[in-house]
């Protein structure tokens, strides 16, 4: 991977990811996509503290909370998924169009927008982030399915369609702003800090866990993907992935230490010794702001975070929580394996989720993804159909595993 810190060095006028820094502006014109789910919601919410207007919105099946949000910010667009395009399209107030399906939640990623909200979750998200880059949109990247499953081929479009990229994650969030303004040959790793989630501790057997223990994250408020994910670090593994491509550095130099106060987001380690963090309150409204404003920080309408207690950190016990091995271990690999561990987990989880798979299988099942997985780098054309096999030899998995089961 060509790494962009040798092409921006030190030049102030450039962003961490080798990006022109856009001039301060005033208020956005934004489009959401994923508005419903909660980094949908909450960019909504930061929208409402500075004063930007919304032109477009793409949701899901959530009718009522879409059909609300149109009512609020009145955008000419809006897409849902084909199931409840009726239900949405009586209820839209006037001078709001509905459009549906992939196609349309494409044609609101591609509107005339300052920044597009890329937060549909997984694989799915994948299209409309692309169809936004296509169209030279400034993305504001919440999908980190996107960097994991085509990180090569999204930083392609952003070069050719003159698009712009701002991560929104928290973690990467606080490396882009704990990297900016440094000589950047100077950055000696990055550190992304994960909480642990709630078996950090205990039980010693994680096979009887629930859903429901594994749905209670300790910290923060997430979708009940993202909250297993957490559960078993493999959240962490996707951000590992996402960071090596979305900086464009090896694997070698992405760290992962454990801090369950979750307040410290990411930290850099220089070559001299020193380390820098980015520090802050566990709300995304604040990564999301910063992506759609960077350099700048608008004030926020929330209390100073107290700098009070004790702040921990620990290793990632990797034998506890498989799942961040395997991740390493796909991006090591290169190829097709991150596609297709990004696909086997969605199909694990949400068999643990149905109350199927034990918690600990969904491990099991990455593994099986990985010795499938293959060399040869892939297409665009190439992912749909890695990631359907992927899916199919994930049922597989899963229900070779409940044939076991005692």
């Amino acid at each position: 991977m060509r790494c962009p810190w040798h092409d921006a060095g030190m030049r102030s006028s450039h962003d961490p990811l080798g990006q022109p820094l856009p001039a301060e502006s005033g208020p956005l014109r934004l489009a959401v996509l994923g508005s419903t789910g909660s980094i949908g919601t909450q960019t909504l919410d930061v929208a409402h503290w500075q004063g930007h207007e919304v032109v477009g919105l793409a949701a899901g099946r959530n009718a009522d909370v879409l059909v609300a949000q149109a009512e609020r910010w009145r955008p000419p667009l809006v897409a849902c998924d084909p199931d409840v395009a009726d239900a949405v399209r009586s209820r839209l107030p006037p001078g709001t169009r509905l459009v549906v399906g992939e196609a349309g939640a494409a044609e609101v990623a591609a509107m005339d927008a300052d920044v597009v909200v890329a937060a549909i979750p997984g694989f799915r998200g994948l299209g409309p982030t692309r169809a936004a880059l296509r169209a030279g949109r400034h993305v504001a990247l919440a999908n980190k399915e996107a960097m994991v499953c085509a990180g090569p081929l999204v930083w392609a479009e952003v070069e050719a369609h003159g698009a712009r990229l701002t991560p929104v994650d928290s973690e990467h969030a606080g490396l882009y702003q704990t990297l900016l303004g440094e000589p950047l040959e100077g950055v000696a790793a990055l550190v992304l800090t994960a909480s642990g989630g709630p078996f950090r501790e205990g039980p010693a057997d994680l096979s009887t866990v629930t859903p429901e223990q594994a749905l209670a994250h300790p910290t923060w408020r997430m979708g009940p993907k993202v909250t297993i994910d957490s559960a078993t670090l493999f959240n962490k593994g996707l951000e590992v992935l996402e960071a090596a491509y979305l900086f464009r550095v090896p694997l070698e130099r992405i760290e992962v230490v454990v801090h369950p106060q979750s307040l410290v987001h990411a930290l850099v380690r220089f070559h001299d010794g020193s380390i820098k963090a980015q520090i802050g309150p566990h709300d995304m409204r604040l990564p999301i702001q910063y992506a759609l404003h960077a350099p700048a920080r608008p004030p926020v309408p929330l209390a100073p975070l107290p700098l009070e207690g004790t702040w921990s950190f620990h290793r990632p016990d990797l034998v506890r929580f498989p799942a961040l091995a395997a991740a390493y271990a796909a991006g090591h690999a290169g190829g097709d394996a991150p596609v297709r561990l990004n696909a086997a987990d969605e199909v694990a989880v949400a068999a643990f989720l149905d109350g199927g798979l034990p918690f600990t299988g969904i491990a099991r099942v990455l593994d099986d993804a990985l010795d499938h997985a293959e060399t040869a780098a892939p297409g665009w054309d190439d992912l749909a159909a890695i990631d359907a096999d992927a899916r199919a030899r994930a049922s597989e998995a899963v229900a070779r595993a409940l044939r076991n089961a005692p």
